[in-house]
């Protein structure tokens, strides 16, 4: 029995599937329906990327979706296992809440803001949706809280750069 090698540069993620919307068209014979998937993929370990893919059948929508979602992977600033600094993330009608928890508080969200969280390898934060009840609108939303966050020695190395201006 043969095993085939993976590419080396294709990495184990966690893909979730948020939801999948049906679209119905009604035409002369009845209607035509498709389908719409919002994907969220991650490597657990600070990576992100969501796709949103749209096609005849399912299958075909989630297939387009991941790979959107895998081609549009962004970097994360995680701090033991939890965000460094609380954040507002908004989007469209979506707004989400992010704050910092302890360790053993768990993934405190729901939904779509679960499944980005999860999927970016977070362990311990609070979130609150306010806003949109909206799936789209809420991941987006919570993936522009994630792109707003720096790390303590991001903010340090843009302190540097920049000179402080004094008040007197």
């Amino acid at each position: 029995m043969k095993h085939f090698n993976k590419d080396p540069e294709e990495e184990e993620f966690y893909e979730k599937v948020v939801t999948i919307n049906r679209c119905a068209k009604v035409v002369k014979g009845g209607r035509r329906f498709s389908f719409s998937a919002l994907i969220v993929t991650g490597d657990q370990n600070g990576k992100i990327g969501v796709g949103y893919g749209k096609a005849k059948e399912v299958p075909e929508a989630i297939r387009k979706g991941t790979e959107k979602a895998r081609k549009h992977m962004f970097d994360v600033a995680i701090q033991d296992g939890t965000i460094p600094h609380h954040v507002v993330g908004k989007s469209d009608g979506g707004q989400v809440l992010l704050r910092p928890a302890s360790p053993g508080t768990g993934v405190i969200a729901g939904g779509g803001v679960r499944a980005v969280l999860e999927a970016v390898g977070i362990k311990n934060i609070l979130s609150k949706s306010l806003g949109s009840n909206n799936h789209l609108a809420i991941v987006n939303a919570t993936i522009a809280g994630l792109k707003k966050l720096r790390s303590a020695e991001q903010i340090q190395a843009l302190r540097e750069h920049q000179p402080v201006e004094d008040k007197a």
